[in-house]
C-alpha cells in the first residue's frame, strides 16, 4: 500500500524549488507559427533501406519517429504500416514505499511500473503487399525529421511521409501518389492496455495508480471516401490520404496532486489536436514541423572526411555490415551515426519526460528493467551528448525531472533510508537531505536497491549543464538539489584512520561499486570521486548565487578531508574498493572507479594529476577490456579520449557500429544499440546510441572552464580534413573546428557566457578574452 506524503511538506520543498509546473505535459497548445518554405536537405543527413521492417522485429527494424513526448515506430510496409505509439509519461506504477525485507525497494511491473505503450495503428492497403510492388525504399531523413517510404505498384509510384510534428503535437501520416493510382483500406486504431468501450477514432483508458490516457485519429481524403465502419476507418479510391494521430496521459509533474492533472481529459485533448490539425493542409504540417526540427538540428555540424562513392550506394544496413566485413573507415557513416543520435535526441528528450533505458520507443508493454531512469550510469550516459553537439535545450527534460522529483526523493530519504533492515543506511543514526534508488519512476519511487552516490552523480550532471551554457536560471534551479545532496552527505560520511597512520579521512559509509564486487564495502572509490565533484560543485555554485557562504565552508571542509583513491601495489591499478585486492571482476563491464576520468574530471594525463594516478587509472581502464555491451564501450571510449588514446578510442567506436546477428550486442539494421543479456536474445537500450556520440565529440574537442584542447584524440580515419560546427564547451562556449592532415587549421570560439579560456593544441595554447555573446577567431595556432 503506497503512503503519500504530506501536502504540506510537498509544497515546502515545490516551492524552494520551483519545480511545480516546471515541466510541461499534455496540454493545449498555441497556433504555431506557419512557414511559407521548406529547406532543403542533403544526402549526408539521409539514412535508407531496402525493405521495410518485419513487424515482429520492429524494434531492430523499425524507424523511431517523435516529437519528443509522443512517439512511434514505423513498419514502413506497403501492404500493412503498423505505428506503434508512446507517451513518454505512460507509465503504472506508483511511489512504491513499501520496502522489501531486506530495505531494499520492490522491483515490479505492478509497484515500481514500467512504461508502456500507447496505442497500435494500422494502415491496411488493399492489393499492395510486399511481394507484389517494385522499386521499394524508405529513408530517414535526420535534417528535417521525416520518414517517407517509396514503392511502384501496378506502374504508379506510390510514397508516404511520416512524423511527429511538435508544434501541431500531433503524428502525421500522409499517403499520396503519381500516375493515376488509388488507395483502398482501411484504419485500425487500438490501445494496447485491454481497454473497452473505445470508438473507431479514439479510446480511453485508466491504470489501477489512477493515470488516465486516451488517442484519437482523424483522417481525410481526396477524390474518394473516408467513413467509420465498426471497429475500423475505411478510406477507398483516394488519391491523398492524411492519418493525424494525437494522445496522452493525465501526467502532471505535481508531487502534491500526485503527479495528476484531474482537470484533464486526454481522449477530449488527443481529439482537439487532431481536429485542429487537420484543418491545415498536409505541406502547411509539413513546413511547421520541419522548421522546428531543424531550429535545433542545424545547430551542429559534423565532417570527418569523405567516403568511397561505392560505399554511398549501400543502404545504411548495407554500410553497417560492410564497415565490419571489410575492415574499411566509413567516415560518412560514422558522422551520421552521431547525427542520428542528434534525431533520437530531439525526437525524444523534449517538453516531457527524460529519455530511459529504451528512450521513447517500445515494441511492447514489457520493457527489459521496465524501460526505467537507471541513475547508476545510463540516465547521466543519456545526457553526456546534448550539450556537446548542440542540443542543450533537450537536457532540460533531466533538470525538470529531477527537480519535480525532488520532494518525493527527499520525503522518502527522510522516512525510509534509515531502514534497520537497509545495509546502506548510515551507521551514525542520522540521515538528511534526499539521495535515491538505482531504479527512478516518474512518481517519486525507487525500484531495486538504494544507491547513496546516485544523487551526486545526477546533480554533478545538472552541474555540468550548468559549466556548459553559462545560465544561471539554471543554477538557481538545480541549487536546491545540490545542498540537500551535499546535506545527505555531510549526515552519511564516517571517520576513517588510515593503517599505519594516525591520519584521520572521510569515507563514504557501506555501499556497492555498482555494479560490482562486496555489497557492504566502505570508502569506494566510485562514491568517494562523486561526492569529491559534488562538494566542488556546490561551493561554485553557493559562491556564484552568493547564498549560503557558511554552509559552503562547511562543505568546503568537508571536501578537505575526504579520502580520494590510490593505485594498488598488487595489481597497479586504482583501487576500486579501498583495498589493495581486487574484489570483483577484472573485465566487469562497469567503470565505476573510473568516475574521476570520466565524466569527473579530477584525473587528468596533463600533468596537474600525480603521474601514478594516471598510470593507475589506465591499467584499470587497461584491465577492463576493449568489448562489452554497448554502453560499456561507450563509456570506455570516453576515458580513452580521456586519456588521448585515438586509437582505442575509435577502435571501441567500431565496436559499437558492428552490426548485432542473433541478438549479440552491436547495432541493430534500424541503428538502434542491441544489448545481449542472455545467448540468442537482444534487446534495445538507448544509451549506447547516446554515449557513443558524446565519445566523438570528446576526440575532437577536450573542455574545461578555463581551458579547451583541440583535437586532442583524433583518429587516422578522420585525420586527413574535416570540421565541426556548434560543438558545445565548458566554460560557455560553442566551437567551431576544421583541420586538415591531423592539425587545426581554423577554430572560431563563440561566447555563451564564457568571458576567458586558453586554447591549446599539442602543447601550444593561447588565452583568449571575449565578452558574452562574443566571439575570438584563431588560424595561426599551429605554425
Amino acid at each position: 500500500m503506497e503512503h503519500p506524503p504530506s501536502r504540506r511538506g510537498f509544497l515546502t520543498l515545490a516551492a524552494a524549488t520551483g519545480a511545480l509546473a516546471s515541466l510541461p505535459a499534455f496540454t493545449a497548445t498555441a497556433a504555431p507559427r506557419r512557414p511559407t518554405e521548406l529547406p532543403p536537405s542533403d544526402d549526408r543527413h539521409r539514412l535508407w533501406w531496402r525493405a521495410p521492417a518485419d513487424e515482429h522485429s520492429m524494434i531492430e527494424q523499425g524507424l523511431p519517429v517523435g516529437n519528443g513526448r509522443l512517439g512511434a515506430l514505423a513498419s514502413n510496409d506497403p501492404g500493412r504500416e503498423l505505428l506503434l505509439v508512446t507517451d513518454a509519461t505512460l507509465w503504472t506504477g506508483g511511489l512504491n514505499d513499501t520496502l522489501d525485507a531486506d530495505g531494499q525497494f520492490p522491483y515490479g511491473r505492478a509497484d515500481f511500473g514500467s512504461l508502456t505503450l500507447l496505442a497500435r495503428l494500422t494502415v491496411d492497403l488493399l492489393d499492395h503487399d510486399l511481394s507484389a510492388v517494385t522499386g521499394y525504399r524508405r529513408t530517414l531523413d535526420l535534417a528535417q525529421g521525416v520518414v517517407t517510404t517509396s514503392y511502384v505498384h501496378s506502374g504508379v509510384t506510390y510514397r508516404r511521409q511520416l512524423f511527429v510534428s511538435r508544434p501541431d503535437d500531433v503524428l502525421v501520416l500522409h499517403l499520396e501518389q503519381s500516375g493515376g493510382g488509388r488507395h483502398t483500406g482501411t484504419l485500425t486504431l487500438e490501445g494496447t492496455h485491454g481497454e473497452t468501450g473505445g470508438e473507431a477514432d479514439s479510446f480511453a483508458g485508466s491504470f489501477a495508480n489512477g493515470l488516465r490516457y486516451g488517442a484519437a485519429i482523424t483522417a481525410h481524403g481526396s477524390g474518394g471516401t473516408v467513413r467509420v465502419a465498426g471497429p475500423h476507418i475505411e478510406f477507398s479510391g483516394c488519391r491523398e490520404l492524411t492519418v493525424l494521430l494525437s494522445g496522452g496521459t493525465d501526467y502532471a509533474p505535481d508531487p502534491s496532486a500526485h503527479y495528476r492533472d484531474p482537470s484533464r481529459d486526454p481522449r477530449a485533448l488527443a481529439r482537439t489536436k487532431v481536429r485542429a490539425a487537420a484543418r491545415h493542409s498536409v505541406d502547411s504540417l509539413l513546413r511547421t514541423h520541419v522548421a522546428d526540427h531543424r531550429a535545433l538540428f542545424d545547430r551542429f555540424g559534423l565532417d570527418l572526411g569523405a567516403s568511397s562513392a561505392g560505399q554511398r550506394s549501400l543502404d545504411t544496413w548495407e554500410r553497417v555490415r560492410a564497415r565490419a566485413d571489410d575492415g574499411a573507415t566509413d567516415p560518412e557513416l560514422e558522422a551520421a551515426y552521431v547525427q542520428f543520435a542528434r534525431y533520437l535526441m530531439i525526437s525524444g528528450s523534449r517538453g516531457s519526460l527524460p529519455m530511459g533505458l529504451q528512450g521513447l520507443w517500445l515494441d511492447g508493454n514489457d520493457p527489459d528493467w521496465m524501460g526505467d531512469y537507471h541513475t547508476d550510469i545510463n540516465i547521466q550516459m543519456n545526457y553526456w551528448m546534448a550539450d556537446r553537439v548542440g542540443l542543450p535545450s533537450c537536457f532540460d527534460a533531466l533538470t525538470d525531472y529531477c527537480t519535480a522529483q525532488l520532494p518525493a526523493w527527499t520525503d522518502l530519504t527522510r522516512r525510509l533510508f534509515d531502514d534497520p533492515r537497509n545495509r546502506y543506511r548510515n551507521s551514525g543514526g542520522r540521515t538528511a537531505g534526499w539521495t535515491v534508488a538505482i531504479s527512478t519512476n516518474p512518481y517519486g519511487g525507487g525500484g531495486w536497491w538504494w544507491h547513496p552516490a546516485g544523487n551526486a552523480w545526477l546533480c554533478n550532471s545538472l552541474f555540468e549543464h550548468y559549466e556548459f551554457t553559462a545560465s544561471r536560471a539554471h543554477l538557481e534551479k538545480i541549487y536546491p538539489l545540490l545542498k540537500g545532496a551535499c546535506e545527505f552527505w555531510e549526515a552519511r560520511l564516517i571517520t576513517h584512520t588510515l593503517p599505519g597512520t594516525s591520519e584521520e579521512v572521510l569515507i563514504a559509509d557501506s555501499d556497492w561499486s555498482p555494479e560490482h564486487g562486496p555489497l557492504d564495502a566502505k570508502g569506494i572509490t566510485y562514491a568517494q570521486e562523486l561526492v569529491w565533484a559534488l562538494f566542488g560543485n556546490y561551493r561554485t555554485a553557493a559562491a556564484l548565487l552568493r547564498r549560503d557562504a557558511g554552509y559552503a565552508d562547511t562543505v568546503g571542509a568537508l571536501r578537505e578531508r575526504l579520502y580520494l583513491p590510490v593505485v594498488s601495489p598488487k595489481t597497479g591499478r586504482l583501487e576500486e574498493w579501498m583495498s589493495p585486492d581486487d574484489l570483483g571482476e577484472t573485465t566487469h563491464r562497469h567503470l565505476s572507479p573510473l568516475v574521476g576520468l570520466f565524466p569527473g574530471d579530477r584525473i587528468r594525463p596533463d600533468g596537474s594529476t600525480p603521474a601514478g594516478i594516471v598510470t593507475g587509472a589506465t591499467a584499470l581502464l587497461l584491465s577492463r577490456g576493449m568489448d562489452s555491451f554497448g554502453w560499456a564501450n561507450a563509456w570506455r571510449a570516453l576515458c580513452w579520449a580521456r586519456l588521448k588514446n585515438a586509437d582505442n578510442a575509435y577502435r571501441l567506436i567500431g565496436n559499437n557500429l558492428r552490426p548485432s546477428t542473433g541478438g549479440g550486442n552491436g547495432t541493430a539494421p534500424n541503428l538502434f544499440d542491441i544489448y545481449q543479456t542472455e545467448p540468442g536474445r537482444g534487446i534495445f537500450q538507448i544509451d549506447a546510441n547516446l554515449g557513443t556520440p558524446a565519445a566523438v565529440a570528446e576526440m575532437l574537442l577536450y573542455s574545461r572552464p578555463g581551458h579547451l584542447e583541440l583535437l586532442p584524440a583524433l583518429p587516422g580515419a578522420w585525420a586527413a580534413a574535416g570540421s565541426v560546427t556548434g560543438a558545445g564547451a565548458r566554460g560557455g562556449f560553442l566551437v567551431d573546428l576544421s583541420w586538415r592532415d591531423g592539425k587545426p587549421t581554423e577554430v572560431r570560439i563563440r561566447s555563451v557566457g564564457g568571458t576567458m579560456t586558453s586554447v591549446g593544441y599539442a602543447g601550444t595554447s593561447r588565452t583568449v578574452r571575449m565578452r558574452p555573446g562574443g566571439s575570438v577567431t584563431i588560424r595561426d595556432l599551429v605554425r
